[in-house]
């Protein structure tokens, strides 16, 4: 069954691979961006002649993110799904970047999921039905060096995550978060590096190992070509066209041997929440 799907980040990476899947699927698509007119424009029209509305989303700013849900809802004449997936990385050692540093990842990858939301969930409460799909990380789940704001975001979109899926279960409402592993895409070409350069000076020769790191990921990406950023693309539209009340919340991508052990940490978070809720009455 087709439905109304907004999804942002879409000009590039996983947002683009999934907008493409799922109006290849017949999903009727609003996919947003920042600056679509402008540096985005190819995106824009590569969407658009594949049948995607277009509309115009920075989710760091309230204003636009209130125009562009309401244009999307006009657009699609509704909304049944939101997809989350507009993000940022980083790459550098977790002290140097500096207050404004760290602000502005939080800005994009948890405030504007929030920002996100609340224009969207009151649409989804007062219709009784609605699936959020929050693209978050495996390092989500576990922390790896020189990824430290971004880790710190993404943990706190699983948080989040949780708290929406069991305030809003009452209302009809799905949560479901997909957990990608490291993928080769223009992601990986917009990483935030840290700004305080007198502190990563103070640092010797240590400065260089975020350098040196990314340069061994990237290698292993390479190496490992079944690693493919279709697959996340793929792993969305399977959440969103599952059964309600059958969707798993959490669903790993990954193929470089990071998602195996995280799907177990996930299966026994599941276990001790169930026996905590239970307890509490919860759930």
């Amino acid at each position: 069954m087709s439905k109304k799907i907004l999804i942002t980040g879409a000009s590039k990476g996983f947002g683009l691979l999934t907008a493409h899947a799922l109006l290849a699927q017949g999903h009727e698509i609003a996919a947003s961006m920042r600056e679509p007119h402008g540096r985005n424009a190819e995106s824009a029209e590569q969407l658009k002649a594949a049948g995607a509305h277009i509309v115009e989303i920075d989710v760091s700013d309230e204003a636009s993110v209130i125009k562009g849900t309401k244009a999307a809802l006009e657009s699609l004449n509704g909304l049944d799904v939101l997809v989350n997936n507009a993000g940022v990385g980083v790459i550098g050692i977790q002290e140097t970047f500096t207050t404004a540093d760290m602000q502005k990842v939080f800005d994009i990858n948890v405030f504007g999921v929030h920002r996100m939301s609340r224009a969207v969930l009151p649409v989804f409460r007062e219709q009784n039905a609605g699936l959020m799909v929050n693209v978050s990380s495996l390092l989500g789940r576990i922390t790896i060096p020189f990824y430290g704001p971004y880790n710190a975001t993404k943990w706190a979109l699983e948080a989040m995550s949780e708290n929406y899926r069991l305030e809003l279960a009452q209302y009809g409402v799905d949560v479901a978060l997909i957990e990608p592993g490291g993928f080769p895409t223009t992601f990986m070409d917009a990483l935030i590096r840290p700004s305080d350069h007198q502190r990563i000076s103070s640092y010797g020769e240590f400065a260089n190992a975020p350098a040196a790191a990314m340069q061994s990921f990237e290698a292993a990406l390479k190496a490992n070509p079944q690693q493919d950023p279709q697959a996340v693309a793929e792993a969305i539209v399977s959440v969103i066209e599952a059964q309600k009340g059958q969707r798993p919340f959490r669903t790993t991508v990954d193929f470089i041997g990071m998602g195996e052990p995280i799907n177990a940490y996930n299966a026994e978070l599941e276990r001790i929440e169930d026996s905590i809720y239970s307890a509490m009455g919860v759930k």
